[in-house]
């Protein structure tokens, strides 16, 4: 490829095979790509090399990269920090980011947080206050430890599944989410 040739790169999440974005890469850009670790394209716009996230934040790190048979379009896998999109969005095809039920069980627990009902467990915890929604999530862990010694599965699924709800309690009581956790992972990964 002439080094300024621009041939397209598919950006693929490398967990969930979403498609995040397309950009243009010329033999510059994919080398500093594969130097750094973080998606470099080549700007038709800006005319010049252009990191994702170099003024966001939101970088793309790179898991790998292949070349189709026609040799004429990259597919990089990234792990990505934040939003893909310029617009903020998870994607740049408007794409919300793949949540499972965690995060669904999340957005009720900020709900009951910000709208408390008095029938509900969970608005009875915030209530309570930080030390109390503390001192479940060190109660469930301990339960889910003893149930692991005892080889219970059945009862290491329901003492997990406490300890994951009262650990969700508490990120909102310190106005944390899941994706804090989730940023802190990914960023261990690909440090190691």
């Amino acid at each position: 490829m002439d080094n300024k040739e621009l041939i397209p790169a598919i950006i693929q999440h490398a967990q969930t095979n979403q498609v995040l974005m397309l950009g243009y890469m010329n033999d510059e850009s994919l080398a500093k790509t594969k130097e750094e670790g973080k998606v470099t394209f080549y700007s038709r716009s800006k005319q010049r090399l252009w990191t994702k996230g170099e003024t966001s934040g939101n970088f793309l790190n790179v898991v790998s990269i292949a070349l189709d048979c026609d040799k004429d379009t990259y597919l990089i896998k990234v792990l990505p920090v934040g939003a893909t999109c310029h617009t903020g969005s998870y994607t740049c095809f408007g794409e919300k980011e793949p949540a499972g039920f965690l995060h669904e069980l999340q957005g009720i627990i900020h709900a009951r947080k910000e709208n408390p009902d008095e029938k509900s467990y969970t608005a009875s915890l915030f209530k309570k206050g930080t030390k109390k929604i503390a001192q479940k999530v060190g109660e469930e862990a301990t339960e889910v430890i003893l149930e692991a010694m005892d080889d219970q599965k059945d009862l290491l699924v329901e003492e997990s599944s406490d300890l994951l709800y009262h650990l969700l309690v508490l990120l909102a009581d310190q106005g944390l989410k899941l994706e804090d956790i989730e940023s802190k992972l990914m960023e261990r990964h690909l440090s190691s």
